[in-house]
């Protein structure tokens, strides 16, 4: 459904019609190039214990592309979609890009949020110049300097370049690398070139929470795979040394993604985690 949430429509999914289950707010990556599918897949096979609550960022997927696409702008978003639902407080999801997003919002919002949960993201930017580094060095395949500076820089010309940049690092996300999945994912991924700019020219540059997240008063459970290149295990360690009391869980067989490459695992993961604070409650 497409709900207004500060004067831009954003696509929203709502599952899980249990009387009174915590709420979870998940937030996908890739701001103009993820999307809800993601985190639908992922903790929409939470909905027999959970209301789950998915959406397309502004600027992303199927939601309407009104600027800003700050950070601020998107943590309000949220925080109006937790309003529109009238629930609080909610479990904040994130994971990548989405990450960010998520600590933002329990740093600003700290009363609404129960539990965090986070996947494969940083407290600041210094994962940038790490994934440069793993992808010039990358055994799996040679990638196009241009190509991956324009993406990282966010400087790409277009959607069509977008996705030929996109394609490009595509192999590097997976543990085990698979060209037809590559191929699969590109041809599913929605292009949005002008909301990816702004988020690594503009936001990337200066983004660096790792001061405010002792703030962070919510349980939180850390998660990353162990191969990944673009937000590497020491990201998340940091993470989970500054927020208090958090659990920093890696999984072996994973890179980017181990909320697909192992999903039983990391559902139980999650389930467990949020099991003992809901339980408790």
């Amino acid at each position: 459904m497409l709900v207004e949430i500060n004067g831009n429509r954003l696509s929203i999914e709502v599952y899980g019609d249990r009387p009174g289950a915590p709420t979870i707010i998940a937030h996908h990556g890739a701001p103009g190039l993820g999307s809800l599918a993601e985190p639908r897949a992922s903790f929409g096979r939470l909905a027999d214990a959970y209301r789950v609550v998915v959406f397309d960022a502004r600027g992303s997927g199927a939601s309407e592309g009104n600027e800003p696409f700050t950070h601020e702008q998107w943590v309000a978003d949220v925080e109006g979609i937790r309003q529109w639902l009238g629930v609080e407080p909610v479990i904040m999801a994130g994971g990548s890009y989405g990450g960010f997003i998520a600590m933002e919002y329990a740093i600003a919002h700290p009363g609404r949020v129960g539990a965090l949960v986070l996947r494969d993201t940083s407290a600041d930017n210094a994962n940038q110049d790490l994934a440069v580094r793993n992808a010039a060095t990358s055994s799996r395949v040679a990638i196009d300097p241009g190509k991956l500076d324009r993406i990282m820089s966010g400087t790409v010309r277009d959607d069509d370049d977008l996705r030929d940049c996109w394609t490009e690092i595509l192999p590097l996300y997976d543990h085990d690398y698979d060209p037809a999945k590559v191929a699969e994912r590109a041809a599913a991924t929605p292009y949005r070139h002008r909301t990816h700019n702004f988020a690594f020219a503009v936001n990337q540059p200066g983004y660096d929470v790792k001061d405010r997240l002792p703030r962070i008063s919510a349980p939180t459970l850390v998660t990353v795979g162990r191969h990944d290149w673009i937000t590497p295990v020491a990201c998340s360690e940091v993470i989970a040394e500054l927020i208090p009391d958090a659990r920093l869980v890696v999984f072996e067989k994973s890179g980017h993604s181990p909320q697909v490459e192992e999903a039983e695992l990391f559902e139980a993961t999650v389930r467990e985690f949020l099991e003992k604070i809901y339980r408790a409650a």
